[in-house]
């Protein structure tokens, strides 16, 4: 059975700021059979990937990560904000389409040559995903894709990652 993903994203006009159409993923999350659905296409993305490892950054990418490493049944790996995690941490600084952040993980967290797929709710200018990338490099790992519930096209992040495998469940161009 397929799933219309689109039917379970809501568009809210002018969040966080004026102009901004932000694609709420809440209604996914829900409704058990569409978040299950979700979960296991990226799993099975992930699986075609031959993922080791899944890392999801704050804090959307834990809801999108944790539940696709659990049906794999490999490890999930958080990238936090800033001051969330209590040993030596590596750090990676980015920009988002309204604002920077940044990003770290545990130094141990990625083993050497692990492969690891990042899964995040949306990407749109993909500085979350450099970010993610960076720190998995950094650490040894590597990535052999990234997945995600929302691709805003006309944003181009997917142009900026052309040595990065990306699936989407569904993507949005303009408004």
């Amino acid at each position: 059975m397929s799933i219309d993903f689109k039917k379970y994203i809501a568009s809210v006009k002018d969040f966080p700021n004026k102009g901004i159409i932000f694609r709420d993923i809440t209604p996914i999350l829900q409704d058990g059979e569409a978040f299950a659905a979700a979960t296991h296409e990226i799993a099975e993305y992930a699986k075609s990937r031959q993922a080791d490892v899944i890392v999801g950054p704050e804090a959307r990418g834990f809801l999108v990560g944790t539940p696709v490493a659990i049906e794999l049944g490999i490890g999930f790996v958080p990238a936090r904000k800033p001051h969330k995690l209590p040993r030596e941490v590596e750090s990676a600084a980015y920009d988002l389409e309204y604002g920077s952040n940044v990003l770290e993980m545990h130094k141990d967290a990625i083993k050497p040559g692990q492969r690891v797929v990042i899964c995040d709710d949306l990407m749109a200018t993909a500085g979350t995903l450099h970010a993610t990338k960076e720190l998995i490099e950094r650490l040894g790992g590597k990535v052999v894709g990234a997945a995600f519930y929302i691709e805003l096209t006309d944003l181009k992040g997917r142009e900026k990652f052309p040595d990065v495998d990306i699936f989407s469940l569904v993507q949005y161009t303009g408004a």
